[in-house]
């Protein structure tokens, strides 16, 4: 293998295994989520992990940060697998990139020691959403943003977002399937930049709830539509119902653009996406 492997790895290694953690970015139009389906309908884990199958020769399986929904996008996932074949880190780059479609790419690939782990050592995610507020529907983008023709007020959607800031219990804007043990989440920011028609929902925690995201954006379209007061936010959140909490929106407009992992495993960094957006502050203050 090309890199040489740190030392907290060199264990693994000599017993013939190594743990690979990938970047992955992904348009999720065509997939019914990232999570494998028994039923063989089309998930991003399922094609990475035929892509990855033939570069090893061998099965492999995947782990990941954060399993994505149908029809929501990333730009910053981040898996791991374990694997007895030794590969060129180039290899499992540029090998996988060409046995997958042109809407699924590993960016980087990097052994890691034997106690990283791709879900359960991330202490922060950080999801973008997109909204194009205009008039007329867009041909292009659709399916990777929200369109919204009502006019927005930017004001209104920031002064709302504001009280979703800090620890509170989210049962209010969680999926009613969600499995989450705990309905309780610290979000370190939630903020909204205009660029252009586009509107962008910028928030960072440390877990989401199930549609939480999604939750927030329908939420702050109605409130930024005026069909709800700002207040309106505080009082879902006290009620602690999700019937309180609006409407979810599209998946369209989701990325997952950051996972966050304790310095010590020196993961590789990109800019956050998605890609055209390129012009946006990659963090806010």
């Amino acid at each position: 293998m090309s890199q040489a492997i740190p030392s907290a790895a060199a264990e693994m290694a000599a017993a013939g295994v190594f743990r690979i953690a990938l970047g992955v970015e992904y348009k999720g139009s065509r997939y019914r989520g990232w999570q494998r389906q028994e039923n063989g309908v089309p998930t991003v884990q399922g094609m990475l992990e035929k892509a990855l199958s033939e570069v090893a020769n061998e099965p492999v399986n995947l782990m990941c940060a954060g399993r994505t929904d149908a029809g929501v996008h990333a730009s910053g996932q981040v898996v791991h697998f374990d694997t007895v074949v030794e590969r060129p880190l180039k290899a499992w780059v540029m090998g996988s990139n060409a046995n997958l479609p042109a809407d699924i790419s590993v960016t980087w690939a990097k052994v890691m020691p034997a106690d990283f782990h791709a879900r359960f050592k991330a202490c922060a995610r950080r999801y973008r959403y997109v909204i194009y507020n205009d008039p007329v529907r867009p041909a292009h983008l659709a399916e990777e943003v929200t369109w919204n023709h009502r006019p927005l007020d930017i004001a209104r959607m920031r002064e709302a977002a504001s009280h979703l800031v800090g620890t509170h219990d989210f049962t209010s804007f969680r999926a009613v399937q969600c499995q989450a043990k705990s309905p309780i989440k610290t979000v370190h920011h939630l903020q909204l930049i205009e660029h252009g028609r586009f509107i962008v929902m910028d928030v960072r925690a440390n877990a989401f709830l199930h549609h939480m995201v999604r939750n927030f954006a329908g939420v702050l379209m109605t409130i930024g539509a005026g069909e709800r007061e700002p207040g309106w936010v505080l009082d879902a959140l006290a009620a602690r119902d999700r019937r309180a909490g609006g409407v979810t929106a599209h998946p369209y407009g989701l990325y997952l653009v950051q996972v966050e992992y304790p310095p010590e495993f020196e993961l590789p960094q990109r800019y956050l996406g998605p890609h055209f957006l390129s012009a946006l502050p990659q963090s806010f203050g």
